[in-house]
């Protein structure tokens, strides 16, 4: 193990971590908490990308672990009145958002994960983490599947990398719906500004929703301060955002790029094509941070009159496995 590279078990504000560093990279990871990958940071510079939990906030951020580092949400979003039937079969969540009586982002981000294996080496410093759900386990009584998600976290020179596995571990086909809440900061340098911040995506369309914040299957017309987001970019706190698009990779790519126009550096967060949508959220334009979430699947798809491929819908037969990859890394200009 090279001395620039660790990983290693800690604590995070009095919870179980797993720590990895790189040449002057972060990344901490919270296996009894969804597996959240609560900090990236670059400590020799100071930036902390990843919106983290104060010390006062910790009792409120295991309450609700949805808003910090990159939950993991599973199904993730609104689904409409708690149910929605899938082949043939019907599958009830707890209303967990009284306001619009939905259920809101599934359970993985709420529950422990295994560490399968931490371990650093000259390149790179990497943990892989795992959850099974069988008849035992209790996310089952709401997704009643046999299955394995496997996610993994590698610090090196390319920044840092996330790889996702869902294995189908049934005899009967299940539906994969997935996203992360990614909450990044911006600012991500102590010294910045909000009005320094500039943010580009690589969104299409703008689904209409409901009061409830579901999608009716028809389209709004992007703001001005939206369309700015496909080309050159806007200030991420510039309206209030919490909007549900098409995802249109471009250049053979889909993203999200914050970039520090005072000190020239982009923090991009490359998410693979498979995310066909983008849920983008900025905390009534607080001007702290802003979450860009990829997500496989619309709102409420199941519940929504559209082709499968359209919304994102797919499903995993017996024995087989869907994986993607995202990536965080900074470029100096």
């Amino acid at each position: 193990m090279s001395n620039l590279t660790s990983a290693s078990e800690q604590s995070y504000q009095g919870e179980p971590a797993i720590v990895l560093t790189y040449a002057g990279q972060e990344a901490i990871v919270l296996p009894a908490i969804g597996a959240n990958l609560i900090a990236y940071r670059d400590n020799e510079k100071g930036y902390r990308f990843l919106r983290e939990p104060k010390e006062n906030e910790m009792d409120a951020f295991r309450a609700n672990p949805g808003v910090n580092g990159i939950p993991v949400l599973f199904p993730p979003n609104r689904y409409e009145d708690g149910t929605f039937t899938w082949n043939g079969k019907t599958y009830t969540f707890p209303i967990n958002e009284v306001e619009t009586h939905n259920h809101l982002h599934g359970f993985l981000h709420t529950i422990p994960w295994n560490v399968d294996v931490y371990e650093a080496n000259a390149q790179s410093s990497s943990v892989l983490l795992s959850v099974s759900v069988d008849e035992h386990h209790e996310v089952y009584k709401y997704f009643p599947h046999l299955f394995t998600v496997k996610l993994k976290y590698t610090l090196s020179a390319e920044g840092l990398l996330q790889q996702i596995q869902i294995r189908n571990d049934g005899a009967e086909d299940m539906p994969v719906m997935l996203a992360f809440h990614t909450a990044l900061n911006a600012p991500f340098a102590p010294d910045s500004k909000s009005e320094d911040m500039s943010f580009k995506a690589t969104i299409g369309k703008r689904y209409q929703m409901t009061e409830r914040m579901l999608p009716t299957g028809e389209f709004q017309p992007l703001s001005t301060w939206e369309e700015q987001f496909q080309n050159g970019g806007a200030n991420p706190s510039g309206e209030e955002a919490d909007n549900h698009y098409t995802a249109v990779p471009q250049r053979g790519r889909n993203f999200t790029e914050i970039t520090d126009t005072r000190l020239g550096v982009k923090l991009v967060y490359d998410v693979g094509t498979a995310y066909k949508h983008w849920m983008i959220w900025n905390n009534i334009a607080c001007g702290e941070f802003i979450c860009p979430e990829p997500q496989t699947n619309l709102v409420n798809a199941p519940n929504v009159d559209l082709p499968d491929d359209e919304k994102g819908l797919f499903r995993l037969e017996q024995g087989e496995i869907w994986e993607e990859s995202s990536r965080l890394y900074t470029i100096e200009s």
